[in-house]
C-alpha cells in the first residue's frame, strides 16, 4: 500500500488525473475544498475522485448488469490497493487509461499516508451495487441502512484525514451525511423516478396516501407535497444533531463541515421555497446562494 513503490512521476499523473476529475465537478465536495489548507487538497480530490468516479459507473452505466461489472472492476481494484499491489492493468496512468487505472496510485498514496480503513471504500461500493439491485425501499429503517453506506463512508474518511475519527465524531458526522444524502434524494425525486428509483419509504408514502403513479405526474399532488415537507423537516434535524461536530475536529476543518451542513439546509430550503412542487421544477440553491454560504464560511460568520 505505500507509495514508495509508485514512480514519482507515474504519481503525480494520477494526483493530476484526480484534480481535473475533482475540478471539473462543480459540487459541495469540491467547493469546500477551497476553504482547506493547500496541503489537504490533494488528499480530497483523490478521495472524491475515486467516489465520483464509482458513482458515475453506478448512474452513468447502460444498464444494470454493465453497472455492476464497472462496480466489481472498481472492488477489484481496492482489494488490490488494500493489499499492496499496483493497479491490476497498469501502475501509471496515461490519456488513454480507463479512470479505474489512473485515480488508484494517488488514491494509494493517500490510503498509505493517511492510513485510512478499506470500510469505507468497500460500504461505498456496497451502496453502489445495491442501486442496481433496489429500485424501491420499503421501510425508513431501509433507507437509512442505505444512507450508512452511500454517505457516512465519505464522512469517515474525511475524519480520517483530520485525524479525528473516534466514537463521538463518526456518530456526529454520520448524522450529516445522511442529512445531505436525504436532501439531495428529496431533491432529486423527479430525476430518480425518471431512472426507475424511489427513495421515499413506502411505509411513510402509505401513511400521507402517496402513491407510485403521482410521482408521474407533471405537478406535485398535494400529499406528496405534505410528505415532503414531512421529510424535509426529517432531515433538518440530522444536521442539526451532526453540527456540534465542529467543536471535535481541527480548526482547518470547521468551515468545511459548516459549509456541508449549511449547503444541506439550504437545498432544503430551496425545496421549501418552490411549495415542495418538486415534480414541476427541480429545486436549486443559487449561485448567489452558493456564494454567500462560501463567504460566511471563509470569515467564520455560518
Amino acid at each position: 500500500m505505500s507509495s514508495g513503490t509508485t514512480p514519482p512521476i507515474e504519481l503525480k499523473k494520477s494526483q493530476r488525473y484526480c484534480r481535473q476529475l475533482a475540478t471539473s465537478h462543480y459540487e459541495n465536495f469540491l467547493v469546500a475544498s477551497i476553504l482547506l489548507p493547500r496541503r489537504m487538497r490533494q488528499p480530497f480530490y483523490n478521495i472524491y475522485a475515486f467516489c465520483r468516479t464509482a458513482d458515475d459507473v453506478a448512474d452513468e452505466s447502460a444498464d444494470d448488469r454493465t453497472a455492476l461489472a464497472g462496480l466489481d472492476r472498481l472492488q477489484h481494484q481496492i482489494d488490490r490497493l488494500f493489499a499492496g499491489q499496483p493497479p491490476a492493468d497498469s501502475q501509471a496512468p496515461t490519456d488513454s487509461q480507463a479512470p479505474t487505472e489512473g485515480l488508484f496510485p494517488a488514491l494509494a498514496d493517500t490510503v498509505a499516508t493517511y492510513r485510512l480503513d478499506k470500510r469505507p471504500f468497500d460500504d461505498l461500493l456496497s451502496a453502489f451495487r445495491q442501486d442496481q439491485q433496489i429500485k424501491q425501499y420499503e421501510s425508513t429503517p431501509q433507507l437509512i441502512d442505505y444512507c450508512s453506506r452511500s454517505a457516512n463512508p465519505v464522512g469517515r474518511l474525511v475524519l480520517q484525514l483530520a485525524d479525528s475519527l473516534d466514537p463521538t465524531t463518526a456518530a456526529l458526522s454520520d448524522e450529516i451525511c445522511t442529512g445531505l444524502q436525504l436532501a439531495n434524494f428529496w431533491q432529486d425525486i423527479s430525476r430518480d423516478h425518471a431512472i426507475g428509483r424511489i427513495y421515499m419509504p413506502a411505509d411513510v408514502r402509505e401513511r400521507f396516501g402517496v402513491s407510485v403513479s403521482m410521482l408521474a405526474e407533471p405537478s406535485t399532488p398535494p400529499a406528496l407535497r405534505e410528505l415532503l415537507a414531512f421529510l424535509c423537516d426529517q432531515a433538518e434535524n440530522y444536521f442539526h444533531r451532526g453540527l456540534p461536530l465542529v467543536d471535535h475536529v481541527p480548526a482547518w476543518l470547521r468551515g468545511d463541515i459548516k459549509l456541508f451542513a449549511h449547503g444541506g439546509l439550504a437545498t432544503l430550503d430551496a425545496i421549501r421555497a418552490i411549495d415542495f412542487d418538486v415534480l414541476r421544477v427541480r429545486p436549486k440553491v443559487g449561485k448567489i446562494k452558493q456564494g454567500l454560504l462560501v463567504g460566511r464560511a471563509l470569515f467564520g460568520k455560518l
